[in-house]
């Protein structure tokens, strides 16, 4: 399984950056995964609505360019479903053999995802109704997808 998670913005303190290269490292037995990091928009304090959606379009852009056309996008939104990590664990399983096995995970910039993106995502997942950072989601989502496939495995997990 190949699986990219194109992330809006890059990771500046040691200790995120840590975190995602255990990750990383500990799913190299189970899957090929890659980080994208794309550049954010920038910006000025207070921006209106407009503002915030031109720079959600650009971003946007930026987005499609790391996605082909066989992936199976998953766009990380509030608006998405929740889903526990067996579910998350069987439904990529689920994908897997269907042959499904090219899945682009999208974590946006502090002002959400175009809605482009959440409108031709194949399945919009919600981590909770609260906002994180995208440096902590990035983190959560490695290690969820980690759990997955410890989960399809029947491997020991921590719970």
């Amino acid at each position: 399984m190949r699986i990219k998670v194109v992330v809006v913005g890059k990771l500046k303190e040691k200790y995120w950056k840590d975190a995602v290269k255990e990750y990383l490292k500990r799913l190299e037995a189970y899957a090929k995964v890659e980080i994208v990091e794309v550049d954010e928009e920038r910006l000025q304090d207070n921006p209106s609505s407009i503002e915030i959606e031109k720079a959600l379009a650009k971003e946007e852009e930026r987005i499609n360019r790391h996605i082909s056309q066989s992936s199976f996008v998953i766009p990380l939104a509030i608006e998405g479903k929740m889903v526990s990590s067996q579910e998350l664990s069987s439904f990529m399983g689920k994908l897997a053999v269907e042959g499904k096995s090219d899945i682009a995970f999208i974590i946006g910039s502090s002002h959400g995802i175009s809605r482009e993106i959440i409108r031709e995502g194949d399945c919009i997942l919600s981590f909770s109704k609260m906002t994180f950072p995208h440096q902590m989601m990035r983190v959560i989502l490695l290690e969820q997808i980690y759990r997955a496939f410890k989960i399809m495995k029947g491997e020991p997990y921590h719970k």
